[in-house]
């Protein structure tokens, strides 16, 4: 993400508060232990119309490219010079996935892939298979390949900060050949997804009210240790099973999602947002400033929404002045920051 020159200016603020809702504690906790497991490996995405990465000149056998398309060709009895190589649509990648620890061989997953060279786009690429690994100087544990997706790099109509798509993703792209490693043996517990200690207190209290007050106990905001009684003890994951369908009221903070790719934004309800003043490059956002006078049109990259607007319209106030994907995320994140906006921000 590119940096950009910021200013905020803050006002009095209109904003939502969270509110209450009736969950399952496995939407607000996981396991003690169930750490997941991250992979990654190095690969070829093949098939590009001539977007890949530059490999032509006279320092084209020093390209990793060239070199990876000249081992891999080797497996197959293949030799070619690498000077003679003109890989324009071929480019060296980055592969990487997060899984389940319970995730068994055969499991898929999605993998994420990104140019580690000079190409342009991965767009109409496919990934040449690629082993994953869980890190240096380990065993490849599964594998990936398949055509890669990328996605709409601009708003519609936009045109300010237009990527290239040299990043992608491969939904069920990887499949997982050998077991992972097994998890350390930890004692019972539940760690929250967002530490919060109303929220473990809450949680304590409706397994104590079922199983008992000696069952749970609150040992941080991010963590709910649980001392199962000898039934229950006897046999852990039916008692953690129960346990994930209990019914807790926790408060549940407004939350924006932002991909960082398309600039797409998704919100939940009316997220009110008070008075501030955001500038961003070419770009600044006005809530609550005083509307123009009447004939006279707003400046070039100023986006006005009156007092007490939601999320939902100033997003549409930056899609109209063309703002790029970063451009979104950098004056939700400064009005979070500020204060103007109460709201959880979420970037995939």
């Amino acid at each position: 993400m590119r940096a950009f020159g910021l200013t905020v200016l803050l006002g009095l603020s209109a904003l939502s508060v969270p509110r209450l809702d009736a969950q399952r504690i496995r939407d607000l906790a996981s396991h003690s232990g169930d750490v997941p497991v991250r992979l990654v490996g190095y690969g070829l995405v093949v098939g590009l119309d001539g977007t890949g990465d530059r490999s032509h000149g006279i320092n084209s056998g020093t390209v990793m490219t060239v070199q990876s398309v000249v081992n891999l060709l080797r497996r197959f009895n293949i030799e070619v010079p690498p000077d003679r190589m003109r890989l324009r649509n071929v480019a060296a990648v980055l592969v990487t996935a997060v899984v389940s620890p319970w995730l068994r061989p055969g499991g898929q997953f999605e993998i994420q892939v990104a140019s580690l060279g000079d190409a342009t786009s991965l767009r109409g690429g496919v990934l040449w298979t690629t082993p994953l690994l869980t890190g240096p100087d380990t065993p490849p544990v599964a594998t990936a390949q398949g055509p890669v997706l990328v996605d709409d790099p601009s708003p519609r109509g936009g045109t300010r900060g237009r990527s290239r798509g040299n990043s992608a993703r491969i939904p069920d792209g990887g499949s997982l050949e050998y077991a992972l490693p097994d998890l350390p043996q930890t004692p019972l517990g539940l760690v929250l997804r967002r530490p919060d200690l109303v929220t473990a207190d809450r949680i304590a209290r409706v397994v104590q009210a079922t199983y008992g007050a000696d069952v749970a106990e609150v040992a941080d905001p991010g963590l709910v240790r649980l001392k199962p009684d000898t039934a229950d003890a006897d046999n852990p994951l039916r008692f953690l099973a129960a346990v994930d369908t209990l019914p807790v009221n926790a408060p549940i903070p407004p939350t924006i999602v932002i991909d960082a790719r398309s600039g797409l934004v998704v919100t939940g309800g009316e997220i009110q947002i008070g008075s501030a003043t955001v500038a961003i490059g070419g770009l600044t956002v006005r809530v609550g400033a005083p509307a123009p006078p009447e004939g006279e049109s707003l400046p070039e990259g100023v986006v006005d929404v009156a007092s007490g607007a939601s999320a939902h319209d100033v997003l549409a106030g930056l899609h109209a002045a063309g703002a790029s994907g970063e451009e979104i995320i950098s004056v939700f994140e400064a009005l979070t920051a500020l204060g103007a906006l109460r709201a959880r921000i979420q970037i995939r």
